[in-house]
């Protein structure tokens, strides 16, 4: 996927999860976050960010900021709609007979269901921001909706669906992802539950620009 108007700023402050302050050809700027996430390691003061330029003249913010330029990472996206355009993108091309978003299964709505000859999948989209190490973790927050969507994909094996759970690794260079037990130990648990019971995990590694995103 690719943004256009794409513009390079550098981050000054973070008032409050929506909104960020932004140097950009020197103004400031205050621009949408586009990730409610913490993002603490990464929006940190002078660091360079990406930004989008809103088409719509009325919106009180006319910048997105999409990607963050991090010191021995490169770009990450932070984006949290990107990861299921970007799946999107990558499932046509993958030979599936059915790709259907926004599916509704049980209590939640899944990201994709898709079919496969008389192979039923629900799959799951989770963005994976978070680097410590070389390694990605998941989440940088803790996530109650995550819990539940492993919860029903656990459930809907039972029920004779292939199901899948997709980190979608929005850096370069990085192809683990772990959970994030410290910060979130019963999203561990539950994926440590729901892969015991036969749910796939897929860690899907991208290659990132300031205005792209790719899985490879």
């Amino acid at each position: 996927m690719r943004y256009d108007n794409c513009t390079i700023g550098a981050f000054s402050a973070r008032p409050n999860r929506f909104i960020a302050q932004v140097e950009i050809e020197g103004r400031t700027e205050t621009v949408h976050v586009k990730n409610t996430g913490r993002c603490k390691e990464l929006l940190l003061p002078g660091r360079e960010v990406a930004l989008v330029k809103s088409s719509n003249p009325a919106r009180k913010t006319q910048y997105d900021l999409v990607a963050v330029n991090k010191p021995n990472i490169g770009w990450i996206n932070i984006d949290s709609q990107a990861p299921n355009q970007v799946v999107k993108e990558w499932l046509t091309g993958q030979e599936y007979d059915l790709i259907k978003p926004e599916h509704k299964y049980g209590q939640s709505r899944i990201d994709f269901y898709l079919e496969r000859g008389n192979e039923k999948i629900l799959l799951e989209v989770k963005g994976c921001t978070l680097e410590i190490g070389g390694v990605g973790y998941f989440p940088d927050a803790p996530t109650e909706r995550g819990v539940k969507h492993l919860r029903e994909l656990t459930a809907a094996v039972a029920n004779g669906y292939t199901a899948v759970i997709a980190f979608v690794i929005q850096m370069n260079g990085i192809r683990e992802v772990y959970p994030n037990v410290q910060t979130h130990p019963e999203f561990g648990t539950a994926l440590q539950e729901a892969e015991a019971a036969g749910v796939k995990i897929w860690r899907l590694p991208c290659r990132v620009t300031a205005d792209t995103l790719t899985i490879i």
